[in-house]
């Protein structure tokens, strides 16, 4: 009698179990019982019972038969709590207990990712001996956080390089450093106002130190669009900064700039896991904008390989009109490196 109970207990525990499971019908006409978990950048991630961790396309459920919560977060980055499900591939929203096709037209995201600080420390080397006898080293790092209304990224480098015939003869050929950081704060989903400074010394170039501040207006154009070939961000900035820099032998040099600049992320839907970025700045004096610039840019691609590491390959070319005399205008630096991203 015992037995009896205990199997009819099981039994029940066993339906109670499978009643409130989700359940996911694929358009192939099979079905998988389980958790349903987010659903983001038109997956849905989903614990089955019977094969563990998995994610399936939206695109290829039939229906999605589950009462989870989903945040919803528009393009003017506010939020809000739904019972998000699937229909026929499509993503669709339960009112009232009716299932109604969900309207994107003003739907950023669905389950965004929780706002966190993202960053990345990448590090190249080499090292020669013989006839040559030469080190070079090169470290950059940055960091980045999205509120809702506001954004903050910051990022620097330390570029280092000497060579000779000998220890003895051996000179640097490059001793730089950088550190930038911004502000930026939404009024708008595109329009933002942000500010801005970074320090900077060149010994190759004869400069002690740089820094400036600025402020200005920036208008985020694309922000994680897929256009099919891949996800793309981009956006422009105008505004001033005020500079001061001082090279060796002589006082320091106090002036306004006018400045411009233009950001842009590609992650390549042909390649999984690599993106392509491109970054420009310019900045004219006010009162000699042709006589005394200041224009960065650089260009790369980024391949992460796991979870937390990546290869990167860099090319930063930085140009300033008025130098040191006899020091060229421009310095031109290739990156080849191993990083460190969470």
């Amino acid at each position: 009698m015992k037995t009896k109970m205990r199997s009819a207990v099981l039994l029940a525990a066993l339906a109670a179990t499978a009643a409130f499971a989700d359940k996911v019908t694929l358009k192939s006409g099979s079905f998988l019982t389980g958790d349903a978990d987010v659903i983001r950048d038109g997956k849905l991630k989903f614990k089955s019972a019977d094969l563990g961790d998995l994610e399936i396309a939206v695109e290829n459920i039939a229906k999605l038969e589950s009462d989870r919560d989903h945040v919803v977060q528009y393009l003017d980055n506010t939020t809000a709590i739904k019972k998000v499900t699937v229909a026929e591939g499509a993503l669709a929203v339960k009112e009232g207990g009716e299932v109604k096709k969900m309207d994107l037209t003003n739907v950023k995201a669905v389950d965004p990712e929780l706002e966190t600080w993202h960053g990345s420390v990448n590090f190249s080397g080499t090292a020669t001996r013989g006839n040559t006898v030469a080190e070079t080293a090169t470290v950059t790092a940055d960091l980045a956080r999205r509120w809702e209304k506001d954004r903050l990224t910051a990022n620097g480098g330390y570029f280092f390089a000497q060579s000779g015939s000998s220890k003895q003869t051996k000179q640097k050929t490059s001793s730089r450093f950088e550190l930038m950081a911004q502000e930026d704060h939404f009024w708008q989903p595109k329009f933002y106002t942000y500010a801005n400074g970074k320090y900077e010394f060149d010994k190759i170039m004869s400069l002690e130190y740089r820094w400036r501040l600025g402020l200005g207006f920036g208008y985020q154009c694309i922000e994680n669009r897929d256009f099919g070939f891949g996800k793309v961000s981009f956006n422009q900035e105008v505004g001033a900064s005020y500079v001061g820099e001082k090279f060796e032998h002589k006082d320091e040099d106090n002036f306004g700039t006018f400045r411009y600049a233009h950001h842009l992320a590609w992650e390549v839907a042909a390649v999984k896991n690599l993106s392509f970025t491109h970054n420009l700045e310019y900045l004219p004096a006010v009162d000699e904008w042709a006589d005394n610039y200041l224009l960065d840019t650089d260009a790369g691609l980024v391949y992460a390989f796991s979870a937390n590491w990546q290869l990167i390959g860099k090319v930063e070319w930085d140009y300033q009109k008025k130098v040191a005399p006899g020091v060229k205008h421009s310095d031109i630096r290739y990156i080849l490196g191993l990083g460190y991203k969470w």
